[in-house]
């Protein structure tokens, strides 16, 4: 699963990395986003622009909103045969905005787990594949939000963990951004491993544990 992530590049490196896309002039740097969280992403809604949208999804059909409490991740290998997903996927996707990611490592006693922040190599900005969806509160207000695909790991994510979130290489956000409904068969051979010679990882301080650390030092390696 993927359960944190961060952004913490400036608007304007972020704007670099997703030319095509229009971003909010500011938005603060984020070392530790929790679920039930704001994240930023882009929607496939034709505007082309970032916004907020609660990490969770609660699919329209929801009575509760608390159905987005366990909906943070999707497998890609089932999206199209879950009720939760399946409409998300043919209408509704997106690409929420990261530059890192954790997995915690299970210790060989099994009884410690050792977070990890994983990265790009080159350290910029990238995209997981995510699906979105608005629901109305009975109080006539609406809430947006979203979840993050995962995948099989790659040969690096191996060693850490069983699962891997999807990250889209940028020539394929357009494809998966594509406004007019799509079929799980065009869309299912983008949500694969990202290669891994191009990521590193390394072991970070238990800091990160707790959601209310949002610190630099939480990306720090420790020996």
């Amino acid at each position: 699963m993927c359960g944190r992530f961060t952004l913490t590049a400036n608007p304007a490196d972020s704007q670099d990395a997703f030319e095509n896309y229009t971003f909010p002039a500011r938005f603060a740097p984020r070392f530790n986003i929790a679920p039930t969280q704001p994240v930023l992403a882009i929607s496939n809604d034709e505007r082309n622009e970032a916004d907020f949208f609660i990490w969770g999804l609660i699919p329209m059909w929801a009575k509760d909103p608390g159905i987005g409490n366990r909906l943070i991740n999707a497998r890609a290998e089932t999206l199209a045969e879950k009720p939760a997903f399946r409409g998300s996927l043919k209408y509704k996707r997106c690409l929420i905005l990261a530059d890192g990611f954790y997995e915690w490592k299970t210790g060989l006693s099994g009884k410690t787990k050792t977070p990890y922040f994983i990265h790009m190599n080159d350290h910029r900005p990238f995209a997981f594949a995510g699906l979105w969806d608005s629901w109305n509160s009975p109080d006539g207000s609406q809430i947006k939000s979203c979840t993050i695909i995962t995948t099989e790991p790659n040969d690096l994510m191996s060693l850490i963990h069983n699962r891997m979130p999807v990250i889209l290489h940028p020539r394929d956000y357009a494809k998966w951004l594509g406004a007019s409904p799509q079929t799980p068969e065009s869309l299912l051979p983008l949500l694969k491993p990202y290669p891994a010679e191009e990521m590193g990882a390394y072991p970070v301080s238990t800091l990160v544990n707790k959601p209310e650390n949002d610190l630099p030092e939480l990306v720090v390696p420790i020996k």
